[in-house]
Order: structure tokens, then C-alpha cells, then sequence
């Protein structure tokens, strides 16, 4: 029988947390997000606290599980997406875990650049998603194109199994095909062949790494943050190697770091083979994509 806990009792401890929040930096609105996934309130009640009525509120997990999860957020700066094994992005709940990059909502706006985009491609074409991570993108793509073939690729087992797990409670088991191998080593027999090509890639300098957030620094996978000296290694290769892959007039849709996007594009202009070059900044206003057609 599952474990419950008096709706009075949960409305203190949520109060207690709010108040450790504040403390350490966190924002409080994490700890309803982390209430919903752990107790099954949705977020209206939370807000409103109307659960404080309730005789009894059942949990997913046991109430000492609850409390030392949450500790663990506040003390070790563990993402709360870890701590209770999930995340939400588009329409989809994922199952993430520190093998992969928890996909971010500014990340979602690609999505709909490749959908607009593609307007004018074949929407029966190839798609693939270079460092799939939980799988997030490819995702993406197989919803918005039903009738694509779509390919993940990841350097990471773990990262991979994710990814196909996520395929798999979403729906998209069939239309999706993960590859383990580097960008596209494991894509030879796609060459010429790619209707578009979208990746997330690794783009924080080096150096950077130490001084971000601990959520970041200290618990998401540095092989999908490091960028390298100047945080370009990986867009520098996808920039010379997708000739090879895009059939002509392909999409090149990369996400980058805010300041990155005039380099980017100078890189792309650079290697000659790209057209319809162009900066896309995210709903924040910050250069957040590069988009471009392969002659």
C-alpha cells in the first residue's frame, strides 16, 4: 500500500522548503515542480495549497525517500530533473539522468526552426540528430515530420539507452534509429543523402566549465559541455564535415552560446559549400541558432 502523509503536515514542509531555498539560492518554484513529480499533485493545488484540506495526500516514494531527495538538491546542488529521474520538454516527459544533458526549454525553439525551415524539403526525407543525448531532438523531429526517417547518434552507451527508452514510451520506437559512434562516423552509408542535419553539440569553452552554475558544473556530462579552447571544436567539424551527408540545398540547424553566432556564421561562409546563412536568437533575444542550406 502506498505511503500518505496529512495535506497539513506536507503544507509545512513545503513552507520549510521554500525557506531553505531562499537560503542557498534556489529558485522555490522547484520545489512544486519536484512536489507534482513525487506526490502526483498537480501544479494548481501546489499554488493554491488546497492539498492542506486533504486527511491524506499519497506518495510515489516513501516520505523519507521525499526528504532526503530534497536534501540532497539543497547540500550536493543535484538538478532536481535528476533527483526525481524525469524532465518535461514540448509536449514530452523524458527520462533523463546525469549519462545525459538535461534538454533545456530555450532548446525547444529548434524544433520549430527546422519545422519552418523545411518548408519547402521533402518532408519524406532523412533527418538526423548529432549527439542525441536522452534522444530530445530526434523526438522532435519524428513528431513534426511523420513521415521522415530519423537517425541519433551519441558517443555515449548510457547516453543511447536513454535515448531509445524515451523512443520507446513515446511512441517513436519505429521511427527513430540510434547509432553509437562521433557525429557522423556511424552516418557513412547517409552520405549525400541527409535532408537536414540538427545537433545541440557540446559549446561551452574549456575554461568556462568551473564557473558555471554547480547543477551544470558539477553533475551534467561534461562530454556534452566542453566545447574545447574556445568552445567551436565540435561546430567547427560539423561545419566541414556535413557537406559530405546534406544532399543538396539540406538543412544545417546548430544551437550555440549566446555571442558565438557572427563566428558561426563566418565559419560557414568560410567553408564555401553553405547558403542562406542566418543568426536566430532565442525568446530571450540571445543568439541561440545558426541555420543554414547546403548549396
Amino acid at each position: 500500500m502506498a505511503e500518505t502523509i496529512s495535506g497539513w503536515r506536507l503544507g509545512q514542509w513545503l513552507e520549510d522548503a521554500k525557506a531553505e531555498c531562499l537560503a542557498v539560492g534556489i529558485s522555490p518554484n522547484e520545489i512544486h515542480w519536484f512536489l507534482q513529480e513525487l506526490t502526483g499533485l498537480d501544479r494548481l493545488t501546489l499554488r493554491l495549497q488546497t492539498f492542506k484540506q486533504q486527511p491524506s495526500v499519497p506518495l510515489q516514494v516513501p516520505w523519507s525517500e521525499l526528504t532526503q531527495l530534497w536534501q540532497r538538491r539543497l547540500t550536493e546542488r543535484i538538478p532536481v530533473q535528476y533527483l526525481v529521474g524525469v524532465t518535461h520538454w514540448r509536449q514530452f516527459t523524458l527520462k533523463v539522468s546525469p549519462a545525459v544533458l538535461i534538454p533545456r526549454p530555450e532548446t525547444e525553439l529548434i524544433i520549430d526552426l527546422a519545422q519552418s525551415a523545411a518548408e519547402n524539403l521533402d518532408q519524406d526525407g532523412i533527418w538526423a540528430d548529432l549527439g542525441t543525448g536522452s534522444g530530445a531532438i530526434a523526438l522532435g523531429l519524428a513528431d513534426i515530420f511523420p513521415r521522415a526517417e530519423i537517425h541519433g547518434v551519441d558517443r555515449s552507451l548510457e547516453a543511447l539507452a536513454i535515448a531509445e527508452y524515451n523512443a520507446e514510451t513515446t511512441g517513436f520506437a519505429d521511427r527513430i534509429q540510434f547509432h553509437h559512434g562521433s557525429w557522423w562516423q556511424p552516418l557513412d552509408f547517409l552520405q549525400g543523402k541527409l535532408t537536414g542535419m540538427v545537433s545541440n553539440p557540446p559549446y561551452i569553452p574549456s575554461n568556462l566549465i568551473p564557473t558555471l552554475q554547480p547543477e551544470v558544473a558539477h553533475h551534467e556530462p561534461t562530454l556534452a559541455l566542453d566545447g574545447g579552447g574556445d568552445g567551436l571544436d565540435c561546430i567547427r567539424d560539423l561545419v566541414e564535415t556535413a557537406p559530405r551527408y546534406l544532399r543538396s540545398g539540406g538543412l544545417w540547424i546548430v544551437e550555440m552560446m549566446a555571442g558565438q553566432g557572427e563566428t558561426v556564421s563566418g565559419l560557414l561562409q568560410a567553408q564555401g559549400s553553405y547558403s542562406g546563412i542566418k543568426i536566430i536568437p532565442d525568446l530571450a533575444g540571445f543568439d541561440r541558432f545558426v541555420i543554414a542550406y547546403l548549396k
